[in-house]
């Protein structure tokens, strides 16, 4: 739809391309996706302010990467629901600004507790004698701020660049969600400052925590080595696990999005729009199944809440 020279005041979403007329049956896999992040996450956050236990640094960071995936799923089951379930794909052009900063800020923030969560490990395994008075709780309140005040300076002039742009030409986008790639290829304008800063962000942000990522766990590797045992060896990679699948996870499909949409020409819709879903819906759905089944502490307290509600509920019966 070719809208002349004027900005439309709306944008169309696309829900997943080639599959228009069967859309409605995709959101119930898509509610059960939400429902098990939306609780997953929940229940590591209940868990972790209710345990005492687990007023730690690692937790605490745990519990930051919980409520960041929980505002990522908040974020983008609105235009999911109006897509999926109601058909109403259009957005307010306003209101999709404020969903592509959030979908931008909260990975952002996201990558820079995982570069926090690989120091955390590398302090666990490779100077654990010195953990608790390294990782202090005013060196993590201190880490938190300057992972949201980089996170505040590097994506909010993204709108603040986007807002100027005339959007005349078609105002269909290529997403279930306001995407800043996405919005910009729309526009009729000079898009070159956009296109730098966004890639001059990710350079700086996403480009250097996954170098210090894969840094810290080259050291940690070589201080696992030096430790005698095979058991021992694997006891200290184990501690590790739930964090490189969440890094997997997380940087994987970021990867693969940043690359499909610079080279879009030569793909299908279909593949970007299938590989946002899992950049945006994947870590939230996947870290709290992960860190619960991986963490000793948060299982037992799962099964214990389990069993204590068998038990009240076969009480009952």
């Amino acid at each position: 739809m070719e809208l002349g020279n004027q900005t439309p005041s709306n944008f169309i979403l696309v829900g997943i391309p080639g599959m228009e007329e069967s859309q409605h049956w995709l959101a119930f896999p898509f509610c059960f996706l939400y429902i098990i992040s939306i609780m997953g996450n929940c229940t590591i956050l209940f868990i972790i302010r209710t345990e005492r236990s687990l007023h730690t640094p690692m937790y605490c960071l745990l519990a930051m990467l919980a409520l960041i995936d929980l505002g990522v799923a908040l974020t983008t089951l609105p235009t999911i629901l109006s897509i999926f379930c109601f058909q109403a794909p259009e957005i307010n052009i306003n209101a999709c600004l404020a969903q592509m900063f959030f979908i931008h800020f909260l990975p952002e923030i996201e990558s820079g507790v995982l570069l926090a969560m690989a120091f955390d490990r590398y302090i666990a395994i490779c100077k654990p004698l010195r953990y608790t008075a390294i990782l202090t709780n005013s060196l993590i309140e201190n880490i938190s701020l300057a992972i949201f005040t980089r996170g505040i300076c590097i994506v909010l002039p993204l709108p603040l660049l986007t807002i100027r742009f005339p959007f005349c030409k078609s105002h269909m986008l290529s997403h279930s969600y306001c995407l800043h790639q996405d919005i910009i290829r729309l526009a009729c304008a000079d898009i070159k400052v956009n296109s730098v800063f966004g890639m001059v962000a990710v350079i700086l942000s996403w480009g250097l925590d996954s170098l210090f990522i894969l840094f810290s766990y080259v050291m940690i590797l070589w201080a696992v080595l030096k430790i005698a045992t095979k058991d021992a060896q694997f006891k200290a990679l184990n501690t590790c696990i739930s964090h490189i699948c969440a890094v997997l996870m997380f940087y994987i499909p970021l990867i693969g999005i940043s690359v499909v949409h610079r080279v879009r020409q030569h793909h299908s819709t279909l593949f970007p729009t299938m590989l946002a879903n899992v950049y945006l819906l994947g870590p939230p759905v996947v870290n709290p199944i992960i860190y619960s089944i991986k963490t000793k502490q948060i299982r037992a307290r799962i099964l214990r809440t389990f069993q204590s509600h068998r038990i009240h509920a076969e009480g009952h019966s």
